[in-house]
């Protein structure tokens, strides 16, 4: 897909087949009724993909705002992307019941996306987590299973378990953290690439280079932040509570970044 064919309803084919949107809605640091009335905002902003974990502790809120939705207005369920991840890395049986806690929790039936949050625990107990994700995606409860935050090494390990590829490695990914080794990695074995902090936390909108762009293309700092993701051919999922922010977010799609020469 050329960036100029890019819009809200952009998806990415992952290496499952299956497909993503482009764009998503993070819920980090959400309280329960905030998550609700957040996911709810995106929704109905026209985000289809909504990024939840047990580490947050909002899993009910944001099935919750998506059953709802998708009643309200006669939405499918399937054409709403749900993403969750597993909280803590132990083993085998408790990862099994983690997963079955995440499908209780959001009532959603299955979970488009799920991944190991973290690497932390040892390669055994990462090893023994993403063979029982490998074993709930074979039972249908998971369509899409993948990591966040693995390195190099950390991928390599789930690699030589001659399991599934995981279909995306969710990472801090930005202009300024470009991380050039897990990204070529991530490339040459077809695992998807999601930002999960594209934004920078907001602590470089007042950056230079990224005021000169805001300026040159008549955007906001956040939407060139954005804009930057979906050209590299990265998932972004940027966070808000707030209705205004949500909706700017959404604005990316009438401006193209031109190539760096």
């Amino acid at each position: 897909m050329t960036p100029a064919a890019l819009d809200l309803q952009s998806i990415l084919t992952l290496n499952d087949g299956n497909r993503i949107p482009c764009l998503g809605f993070g819920t980090y640091e959400m309280s329960g009724t905030q998550a609700y009335d957040a996911v709810t905002e995106a929704l109905n902003a026209g985000y289809r993909h909504i990024d939840s974990a047990t580490w947050y502790e909002n899993e009910k809120q944001c099935g919750q705002a998506i059953l709802d939705f998708c009643k309200a207005t006669g939405t499918q369920r399937s054409a709403i992307f749900y993403t969750t991840k597993l909280m803590i890395n132990t083993s085998y049986d408790d990862t099994m019941k983690a997963i079955q806690f995440s499908l209780d929790e959001c009532g959603l039936g299955y979970i488009d996306l799920y991944l190991i949050h973290g690497p932390l625990g040892g390669p055994n107990a990462r090893k023994e987590c993403w063979r029982a994700i490998c074993d709930s995606q074979k039972e249908g409860k998971l369509k899409s299973i993948g990591v966040s935050c693995f390195g190099v090494r950390h991928l390599e390990e789930i690699l030589a378990m001659g399991l599934v590829v995981p279909a995306i490695n969710q990472i801090d990914l930005h202009p300024f953290m470009t991380r050039s080794a897990i990204v070529k990695f991530c490339h040459e074995h077809k695992i998807a690439l999601e930002a999960w902090a594209p934004l920078v936390r907001g602590l470089r909108f007042d950056h230079p280079a990224i005021v000169s762009l805001a300026r040159k293309y008549n955007k906001e700092p956040a939407q060139v932040l954005l804009r930057y993701s979906l050209q590299k051919n990265y998932v972004a999922i940027p966070k808000s509570v707030s209705k205004t922010r949500i909706m700017s977010n959404t604005n990316i799609f009438d401006f193209e970044l031109a190539p760096k020469r």
